[in-house]
């Protein structure tokens, strides 16, 4: 196939002191200001709040303010029921009779709790993958509003100086079958995301003015027989492709382009029978998107496209994909790191060779890496960040420890980190 040439892939590179939305204003994991190297328990920790209930929501900051989410489960009595069993005779786990949600938010400067509001009570939720929580997907911000989302269970817009709920929409429901994970993004007037069930799959736009349904678009691509293999939480991306603003929107075996106003699909690749429960985020350079195809067989892809329907995979590579994190571009690499073992691998962004692979500490990695301040920061679940040097031979610079579980990705400003565990919310400064 003769490719159209490509004008430029662009997305907001004007970095900020806030970080609006997950992975930062432009969706890069890019941040700017001065960064710490080092820290501990007692070592640059300017602040650190505990956060009741469960939720690896990673947090959006503006203005002064640090937004999350959080839940808070019932817990059911165990001994008034037998537990029940499926046909092989394994035991199925007890729903929960119920859960809370809540948006909570902070103070920058200080960690005091300014506001703890519940959102959503929802009886006999879905079930949820013991590594995830009802409240996952991180919110979105905007000067005097926050829009928080919880997947099946409801999205709604909180006054940021009041912590009034302004509106909220709980009728656009799927079977996640593992729990909420996409999270929204401002695109307009519209609140934007993904709701890729096991049993419905599509893309919706709220107007962020009331709550209410803009346009909802189906999927269109073709889907493996098997349901369990059809959903999805990939967040869009908004870029700049060939003249025209579009989503980039990840799905099961699909990555999709919309027009941003009107849902309108665009175009669509099939990546094949390579991915499902997808979770990273595209990153964009040197006129390719760059993504992971998901969870079964996990594969690289950077993909070409002139924004009018021509697109070409310009190369593939297949080792050590994670299905989870996603990649980061930093001049002409590209780096992204496995979800068990810890295995970093720096390919080169244009041809896709390998340049270097190397182990971090082990253990699991489910957050997203930043860079900033020349370095690049990679997060374990098991409370370890790990620093390197971006570049063409591998040098790591630091390993910082914080107990508890990091299973949301970092947020950055005012040259701090802000990294939250399964206890509590830190802002990691140099003191």
């Amino acid at each position: 196939m003769k490719l159209i040439p490509w004008a430029i892939l662009l997305f907001p590179l004007t970095l900020q002191a806030d970080w609006p939305q997950w992975r930062g204003p432009g969706g890069q994991g890019h941040a700017d200001g001065k960064l710490p190297l080092s820290w501990s328990e007692t070592e640059n920790v300017a602040w650190k709040t505990p956060i009741p209930g469960r939720g690896w929501s990673s947090p959006v900051i503006l203005e002064g303010q640090v937004w999350l989410t959080t839940a808070f489960e019932e817990k059911g009595n165990s001994e008034d029921k037998a537990p029940k069993t499926d046909p092989n005779g394994k035991v199925i786990p007890t729903p929960i009779p119920k859960v809370d949600l809540h948006a909570v938010c902070l103070d920058i400067a200080t960690g005091k709790v300014l506001h703890n509001v519940p959102v959503f009570s929802v009886k006999e939720p879905q079930m949820i993958h013991k590594q995830n929580s009802y409240a996952s997907p991180a919110a979105v911000i905007e000067k005097g509003r926050v829009y928080t989302h919880f997947g099946a269970y409801g999205t709604a817009c909180l006054d940021t100086v009041s912590g009034d709920v302004l509106w909220k929409n709980s009728e656009l429901v799927v079977q996640h079958e593992n729990g909420p994970g996409s999270c929204p993004i401002l695109q307009g007037d519209h609140l934007i995301f993904h709701m890729d069930g096991s049993d419905l799959q599509y893309i919706v736009a709220l107007d962020k003015a009331t709550g209410k349904v803009a346009w909802k678009t189906d999927r269109t691509g073709e889907l493996n027989e098997n349901y369990q293999l059809q959903k999805a939480y990939g967040t869009p991306l908004s870029v700049m492709l060939g003249g025209h603003e579009q989503l980039l929107s990840t799905a099961a075996d699909w990555l999709y382009s919309y027009e941003p106003s009107t849902g309108k699909e665009l175009w669509k690749m099939s990546y094949g029978r390579l991915g499902f429960s997808n979770v990273a985020r595209p990153v964009i350079g040197h006129g390719l998107i760059f993504m992971p195809t998901g969870f079964s067989k996990s594969q690289m892809f950077a993909v070409r496209a002139d924004g009018k329907g021509e697109v070409e995979i310009e190369w593939t590579y297949k080792r050590n994909v994670p299905t989870g994190p996603s990649p980061i571009l930093v001049g002409d690499e590209l780096y992204f790191v496995s979800d068990q073992g810890g295995l970093v691998s720096c390919l080169d962004a244009k041809s896709g060779e390998l340049v270097w692979k190397e182990r971090l500490t082990g253990g699991n990695y489910w957050a997203s890496p930043v860079f900033g301040d020349g370095k690049l920061y990679f997060y374990a679940e098991q409370g370890v960040t790990s620093v390197l040097k971006p570049g063409k031979t591998f040098e790591k610079l630091a390993d910082n420890q914080l107990n508890g579980l990091i299973m949301g990705s970092a947020a950055v400003s005012e040259n701090s980190f802000f990294i939250r565990t399964d206890k509590a919310l830190y802002r990691i400064s140099e003191l």
